[in-house]
């Protein structure tokens, strides 16, 4: 079994895509470890505001097979891929990392850079995997987060119930 952890995002019907997305990946893995729930603003466009989350599990499927099942659940919910790349998003899910792989298998460039770019990847991150090693800088999520520059980006844990628990709180 492999440790991966992907990162979710949608701003468009928020709690129906990330609630939605939140089912297909525990029918997929089993048990999850779920950060809290992050808005934040759009970043590249004007739009409206993101809910984020970062999702940890354990897999037995290769990185092209994974994929491709993640872009069948962004298809599901709605994600059309013929826009700008920055624009509006049902669902995005990225594998973030595949335990310890670091270089490019089926054009998928891992760890994914956004780790250490942006907040609302790097924080609910850091919030789950805080001792984790980052596989190329060998330096824990929650070392990479003390040092970003927390003030770059604006975000904010919010409430978010799924499946009837409370999974996030507003901060």
């Amino acid at each position: 079994m492999t440790a991966i952890y992907l990162g979710l995002g949608s701003n468009v019907d928020r709690h129906k895509h990330i609630s939605a997305a939140l089912d297909a990946l525990i029918m997929l893995f089993g048990d999850l470890t779920i950060s809290s729930v992050y808005e934040s603003k759009s970043i590249g466009f004007d739009g409206s505001n993101f809910f984020n989350l970062v999702v940890g599990a354990q897999t037995l499927l290769t990185i092209p097979e994974l994929s491709e099942i993640l872009k069948r659940i962004e298809n599901d919910n709605g994600r059309m891929r013929s826009g700008p790349k920055f624009s509006p998003r049902t669902l995005d899910i990225d594998i973030l990392t595949y335990g310890d792989f670091v270089g490019v298998e089926g054009g998928i460039e891992l760890p994914r850079a956004e780790i250490t770019k942006n907040a609302f990847v790097l924080l609910p991150l850091a919030e789950i995997a805080t001792q984790v090693l980052h596989p190329q800088l060998q330096k824990t999520y929650g070392d990479l987060w003390q040092t970003y520059d927390q003030a770059s980006q604006s975000l904010w844990a919010i409430d978010f119930e799924w499946q009837g628990r409370k999974i996030s709180t507003r901060r």
